[in-house]
Order: C-alpha cells, then sequence, then structure tokens
C-alpha cells in the first residue's frame, strides 16, 4: 500500500468501470439500430408482400368473374370466396376486402407499377384511393403521396379537404392533366398549377368581427406553420412586410414565401374585400422588382398569389392571368359547409373548362 492508501488503484477501477460503461453503450446503441433496422426491413417487405397479394387476389378474382361474363355469378361467387376465406384466414378476406381487391386490380392494372408504388404506399392507402372513381384524381393522389410520402392519415385529411379539386390542375383540360401527373409520376416534377389552389382554408386564424389585413397577416404568421401546411409541398417563409424600394418611393410586400420544387420566390398579397382588376398591377410591379433584385440566376421567375375574400371569376377572365405568373384565389377563415364547397367547386371546374375550350376553339379559328 502507498502512503495515498492506493488511491491510485481505485482510480484506474473507476477508469475501467467508466470505460465499460461506455463500451456497453455503444455496443446497446449498435445492436439496437440493427434490430430497428431489421424491423423496418421486415415491415416493408410484408407490405410489399401483402399488397402484391391483395392484386393477385384481385386479378384472379376477376379473371374468373369475366370468364362467365355474369354480374350475378360473381356476386355470389365472392359470397362464397369470402366465407371460406374468413373461416380459414380471418377477417381480412370479408367479403368487402375482396370487392376492395377487385377494385383494386381494376383501377391499378399494370403489376409492375403496382410493384413501383408498393415499395412507398401500403394496402391502407390503396384502399383510399380506390374510393376514388375518378382516375385523374386517384393518378394527382399517387403522386403527391410518393412525392411528399404522405401518411394513411395525411392522405385523408387532404382528400377530405378535397386538395384536388382546390388546385389549379383540377381546372384544365383533361389532357393537359393527364400530361403534368406524367411529369409528377416520372419525375417528381412539380408544376404551379398542382400547388396552387383555390380556395385557401386559414380556419386556423380565429378571427373575429371586422378586422384588417394587418390583423390577417399577424394571425397567419402566428400560425405560420398551419398556414405552411396550407400552402402546400416545399414553401419556405422568407419575410414579412418586403420592402421594395425605387429610390424615391418604398412599397411594401405582405408575405414573401420560396418554393423548394419550384425553384422560384412567391409573392402573397393579402385582400380583405372582392378581387379588384388594379390588383393585379399591383403584383405585376411587386414581381418585376422581385425578378429584378431578389432573384438568383438559377431560379425561375417570381410568381404571385392574390389572397382576396371573394371574386368574380367573370372579371378575371378579362385580365388573361395565365400569361403574366399570378394566381387569383379566394380564402375562408371560417369552412363552408361540405355540400356547398363541393358545388362551388365543380361549377369553378367546369367554367375553367369551358373557359379553355373556348380559347382553343378562337385560336383554331
Amino acid at each position: 500500500m502507498n502512503k495515498t492508501g492506493n488511491i491510485s488503484g481505485i482510480g484506474t477501477d473507476m477508469h475501467e468501470e467508466k470505460q465499460l460503461i461506455i463500451s456497453t453503450n455503444d455496443l446497446i446503441s449498435d445492436i439496437s439500430k440493427l434490430i430497428d433496422n431489421a424491423k423496418i426491413h421486415v415491415a416493408r417487405e410484408y407490405n410489399l408482400t401483402h399488397v402484391q397479394l391483395c392484386w393477385s387476389i384481385g386479378r384472379r378474382i376477376d379473371t374468373e368473374v369475366l370468364r362467365f361474363k355474369r354480374a350475378q355469378y360473381g356476386e355470389q361467387m365472392i359470397e362464397q370466396l369470402a366465407i371460406h376465406l374468413t373461416v380459414r384466414y380471418g377477417r381480412g378476406y370479408s367479403r368487402p376486402n375482396l370487392f376492395r381487391m377487385l377494385k383494386f386490380s381494376k383501377f391499378f392494372s399494370d403489376a409492375q407499377i403496382v410493384s413501383t408504388l408498393s415499395r412507398q404506399l401500403c394496402w391502407s392507402h390503396f384502399v383510399l384511393l380506390c374510393s376514388l372513381n375518378d382516375s385523374l384524381k386517384r393518378d394527382f393522389y399517387v403522386g403527391m403521396c410518393s412525392l411528399d410520402n404522405w401518411s394513411v392519415r395525411t392522405l385523408k385529411k387532404q382528400m377530405d379537404g378535397m386538395l384536388y379539386e382546390r388546385t389549379a390542375i383540377s381546372k384544365k383540360p383533361e389532357e393537359q392533366i393527364r400530361n403534368e401527373i406524367i411529369q409528377l409520376q416520372q419525375r417528381a416534377q412539380l408544376t404551379p398549377a398542382m400547388l396552387f389552389k383555390d380556395p385557401y382554408f386559414l380556419d386556423f386564424v380565429d378571427l373575429e368581427g371586422s378586422y384588417s389585413e394587418a390583423d390577417l397577416e399577424n394571425a397567419i404568421l402566428n400560425q405560420l406553420t398551419k398556414f405552411l401546411h396550407e400552402l402546400g409541398t416545399d414553401f419556405c417563409f422568407i419575410a414579412r412586410q418586403k420592402r421594395m424600394s425605387t429610390g424615391r418611393k418604398d412599397r411594401y410586400l405582405d408575405l414573401l414565401f420560396y418554393n423548394r420544387s419550384l425553384q422560384r420566390l412567391i409573392a402573397i398579397d393579402l385582400k380583405l374585400g372582392e378581387f379588384e382588376p388594379g390588383y393585379k398591377g399591383q403584383m405585376e410591379w411587386y414581381l418585376k422588382w422581385l425578378d429584378k433584385h431578389e432573384r438568383k440566376a438559377w431560379e425561375a421567375h417570381p410568381l404571385g398569389i392574390i389572397l382576396c375574400a371573394g371574386k368574380d371569376t367573370e372579371d378575371i377572365e378579362y385580365l388573361e392571368l395565365d400569361k403574366s405568373g399570378i394566381h387569383i384565389a379566394q380564402y375562408y377563415t371560417e369552412l363552408p359547409p361540405r355540400e356547398l364547397l363541393e358545388s362551388k367547386l365543380r361549377q369553378a371546374i367546369n367554367v375553367a373548362r369551358e373557359s379553355y375550350l373556348k380559347q382553343q376553339i378562337e385560336q383554331d379559328d
């Protein structure tokens, strides 16, 4: 024993114990990662196998039904099949689920596409998607799910919120919609028409009674995360009351954002009342200033959104806004009844498509 009472030995033991704890923690962390990665792999492979199984069952049923070409026979056959499979394998093969599988195989008829999508989407995604009979709408949601890795809950929320009907793309002719959706699915390439909406839901701002544009702006910024979510994919906030100076006069843009997918600055101007044609000139000035002073060399030209409490569609048509990169949209601080919203959106889509058709006829003449 030394004069220190073997303190050096105690110190050595403590050091070794500390090293053992660190080493053990590292080992626990490493093995935990191996287990977690294995679980993720198993879940992914299970999902892929489950989706492809559901597709194969649906295709087999479809083939059998088509062979007899009798709808009544198909109903009876699926009824009997469900009884036997449920007894043997459980409720996952009930009559409603077998019909979902049949519908799935019809709507997604390409086995290779199903194989690719099943690495990103689960069976619950496909069940929701197959509730949409409109193929363009369905393909739009498939593309957005794949691009943004939407959960089933997010997909349902977007469908319930009528995202597709609110996007500018839904108001284009079917051929143009189809071409843009192909770009989305094949190249993960978004267009402004896929991101810009009408109307926007600002029910989160919690404004009552009369309020000013400044009040609306403050309320949006107080709920910036929710506003970004409502704007859509890849929007980033840059500034409020963006100062734009000509040397003799200053002007201020309400809100300035950037969209990473589009690689564009997005100017947003808030208006409390109905849209007025003069707002177009104001936004054009903002966009030209941003193009000259703020746009980077690799970025596309800025775009503008004018958010108004109301608008006259016919009044806006005369302005030919598509050529100026300006999008006019209405906002709701309180959500209207779904039936009323659906009616308005259907009417807006029909009017817009008729306008496109009329323009096309005039160009051909």
